[in-house]
């Protein structure tokens, strides 16, 4: 039996490395649609390995901002299902079962390479314009010898072996047969020398035993396909149908990044549009309903969904365009769905939250609006002037605050004690006060040097919208040019050396 015969089952596999993106969700609502068109299944899976940077918070936070969305899975770790685990953390074992019969079968290699000698090829395929990718150094090398340097301790990955001539066609939904040239694809490292897989060989070996009939995934991972159809064959399993989705795009055509554009999901949440609006927006990224309307429900998508009408241009992900349609969507309400609506919004744990911060700041209850409005308030009045400072010049301002932003993107866990942690140690560095270094904070956050705790604050309000906040800060200021970000990078790097910033030009 074929994949195309067998029930439709698509999946989802996010890495919770980061805050809920709605590219994540775009590639799930596509999946979802296709399976429940089928009468099949829709599976999500959690893409773990990459242990330095996965972290529970994300996971909870991509979980519950996809149930937000009322994208559900029928089987997932958290609903379980036949084919647990469904995190690849918990699936080590497997993998290094499939990855010795590669070994076994001669399809794969242990590369000794070091990272010297990596880099070193690189540089050297770089200045001879010669195509980038492994050499095949290590894959010549005797049984005997590989198990004597193993035996020794040396660190060793595996490899996939992958053809150096002719050409590879896969099949896709939406783009026919692609054809990929071998000497493009590289000899995929399919496991580390830590002992764990990467993207590709879990994502193979989890597709195949979770029984996924088609991938619908973004084009950005076309360029792998020949590397997963290989591993296909060599392990003997039909490959799923796969399609490769358009990439969500800025306005300005470039690939959507939260550097232009407010990019998860947890933020559209915190601004206030309904789950339904932002559904149904991504519902037409690259795809429309048979008679052209722009507001429809998830139910109404799935019932007239065809895969074959999507758009293969780069849909544009468009804030203004989304925020319309939100606001359609809050018109059709009755006044009661629209009080409910409000009621979900501001949640009685955040209202508590936002309590705890201006209980002992005010006479009497009006005076509430006023001390907490920022803590609703999607963005803020801000103006250059507002951040002038009597002990810090605006180009200083401008840098602690990109400097802070990129630092706050990469934390991990997201609470007072590691905010405060992180920006006192970074008030340090930069040899500010911390007086002063956080005025700048409490005008980004509230709009006004004088306002509630402002780290607490940044907890309450969350990272999505602080960060949102510190980008519209620095826009208000000028924003950083190219010159600045380049040095405002060296100091970045040296502070995470833990390197003082006071001398660092």
């Amino acid at each position: 039996m074929t994949a195309l015969t067998k029930p439709v089952r698509t999946r989802v596999a996010p890495s919770p490395t980061g805050d809920p993106h709605v590219g994540t969700a775009y590639i799930a609502l596509f999946n979802l649609c296709y399976a429940r068109q089928h009468g099949g299944q829709f599976i999500l899976r959690i893409e773990d390995t990459d242990q330095v940077r996965s972290t529970p918070e994300s996971e909870q936070q991509i979980l519950a901002s996809l149930k937000w969305l009322g994208l559900n899975w029928d089987e997932g770790p958290d609903v379980g299902g036949p084919h647990a685990p469904y995190r690849q953390s918990e699936r080590s074992d497997i993998y290094k079962q499939h990855a010795n019969v590669l070994l076994e079968k001669g399809h794969a290699f242990h590369c000794f390479c070091t990272s010297e000698r990596l880099d070193k090829l690189r540089e050297e395929q770089m200045e001879n314009k010669a195509a980038l990718g492994y050499d095949g150094h290590c894959m010549g090398l005797g049984a005997a010898e590989v198990q004597q340097r193993l035996a020794a301790g040396e660190h060793a990955v595996i490899r996939m072996k992958v053809p150096r001539e002719g050409t590879c066609e896969v099949n896709d939904l939406l783009r026919g047969t692609i054809a990929i040239d071998w000497k493009e694809v590289d000899m995929q490292v399919l496991m580390k020398a830590d002992g764990l897989p990467t993207y590709h060989l879990a994502n193979v070996v989890d597709d195949h035993l979770m029984e996924i009939t088609h991938v619908l995934r973004g084009e950005e991972w076309i360029s792998s396909a020949p590397k997963h159809k290989l591993l296909y064959e060599y392990f003997g399993w039909d490959m799923p149908q796969l399609c490769h989705m358009p990439l969500l795009r800025n306005p300005d055509k470039s690939k959507l990044s939260k550097r232009k554009n407010p990019t998860s999901i947890t933020y559209y949440e915190r601004m206030g549009y309904l789950p339904e609006a932002l559904l149904n927006y991504l519902g037409r990224m690259g795809w429309s309903m048979p008679d052209e309307r722009e507001q429809f429900s998830l139910a109404e998508m799935i019932a007239d969904f065809d895969v074959s009408r999507v758009s293969l241009g780069g849909p544009i992900f468009d804030v203004e365009k989304l925020g319309w349609l939100n606001g359609q969507w809050l018109k059709s309400l009755s006044p009661e769905q629209f009080v409910a609506a409000f009621q979900r919004w501001i949640t009685p744990e955040y209202m508590a939250r936002v309590a705890s911060q201006i209980q002992t700041r005010v006479q009497t209850l009006s005076e509430a609006v006023d001390k907490a409005g920022f803590f609703f308030a999607g963005k803020v009045a801000l103006s250059a002037d507002s951040f002038a400072h009597k002990n810090l010049s605006a180009e200083q301002i401008k840098g602690l605050l990109q400097l802070a932003l990129w630092e706050l993107e990469a934390l991990r866990h997201w609470d007072h004690a590691h905010i405060s942690e992180l920006l006192q140690r970074l008030s340090g560095a930069l040899g500010i006060k911390l007086r002063d270094f956080m005025a700048p904070f409490f005008v980004s956050m509230a709009g006004s040097p004088s306002a509630p705790p402002v780290m607490e604050a940044m907890a309450i309000m969350g990272p999505d919208m602080t960060r949102a906040r510190l980008r519209e800060a620095l826009t208000v200021l000028g924003g950083v040019s190219k010159k600045e970000g380049k040095e405002l990078e060296k100091q970045l790097a040296a502070f995470r050396r833990g390197e003082s910033l006071v001398a660092v030009e």
